[in-house]
C-alpha cells in the first residue's frame, strides 16, 4: 500500500534515474527562478545542475534567459536548452555590464547566484532595478565583503534559496509533466564506481548532472 502522505509521485516521461535529481537540483532551480514569466529576463550562472533547471524552468514560464558559460562548446548547448544568449565570463571578467548591454543597459530581473561572493558584484551589475538575487549557492569560496551600496542602489532583494517545500515539489513536477522536461545528465556512473563519479564531479567539465545508479 502507498502512503500518499509520504510519497511524491515522479513524472511519467522520466527514468528512475532522471527523476532522482528532482527533489535537490531541480527544485532548488525551481525556486529561485519562481515569478518569472513573460516579460522578465532571468540570468543563470554556468552549466551545473540547478543552473540548467533554472534555465529550463524560465524558459518554458516565458520569460527570456541569458547565461554565463566558460567555453563555446558549452555556450552551444545552453542555447539549444533555450538561453537566448550565453556570455563567456572566462574570457570578459566583466559580464555585469555586457548582460547589461544584452538587455539594452535595462539589466536582468532574476540572477541564479552560484558562486556567491567571487562573482556577486558581477550579479548586481547585471541586476535590473527592484530585481532579485537568488542566492543558491557558494562555489567561489568564502569572500571579504562586499559593498552592499550598488544593491542598495539597484532597490534590489537579496534572498537565499533552500531548495523547496513539498507543495513546490507537487506543483513543479506539474510544470516538468506538461512540457516534458528532462534533466540533463552529464554521466550516469555505476554503484560500483561511486568513487570515479565524485572524481569526474569535482576536477571533470561536466555539464549537468552526474548520477550513481544501483
Amino acid at each position: 500500500m502507498v502512503d500518499e502522505n509520504v510519497l511524491v509521485s515522479m513524472p511519467e516521461h522520466l527514468s528512475f534515474e532522471e527523476a532522482a535529481t528532482l527533489p535537490c537540483a531541480a527544485l532548488t532551480g525551481w525556486s529561485a527562478v519562481a515569478g518569472a514569466g513573460p516579460g522578465d529576463t532571468v540570468l543563470v550562472q554556468g552549466s551545473g545542475g540547478v543552473s540548467l533547471f533554472a534555465l529550463q524552468f524560465a524558459h518554458a514560464a516565458g520569460a527570456r534567459v541569458i547565461a554565463t558559460t566558460s567555453s563555446e562548446a558549452k555556450a552551444e548547448r545552453l542555447l539549444e536548452l533555450g538561453a537566448s544568449d550565453a556570455v563567456n565570463y572566462a574570457e570578459t571578467s566583466h559580464w555585469g555590464s555586457v548582460v547589461r548591454t544584452l538587455t539594452d543597459d535595462r539589466g536582468v530581473d532574476i540572477v541564479v547566484e552560484v558562486a556567491g561572493a567571487a562573482t556577486i558584484s558581477q550579479s548586481v551589475e547585471a541586476l535590473a532595478l527592484h530585481g532579485t538575487i537568488s542566492l543558491v549557492g557558494h562555489l567561489g569560496g568564502a569572500g571579504q565583503g562586499m559593498d552592499l551600496m550598488p544593491l542598495s542602489l539597484r532597490f534590489a532583494t537579496l534572498r537565499a534559496i533552500g531548495v523547496g517545500s513539498r507543495s513546490d515539489l507537487e506543483e513543479m513536477n506539474r510544470v516538468v509533466s506538461q512540457h516534458r522536461i528532462r534533466p540533463v545528465i552529464d554521466r550516469v556512473f555505476p554503484f560500483s564506481d561511486a568513487p570515479r563519479a565524485f572524481e569526474h564531479f569535482a576536477h571533470g567539465s561536466r555539464f549537468g548532472k552526474i548520477l550513481v545508479s544501483h
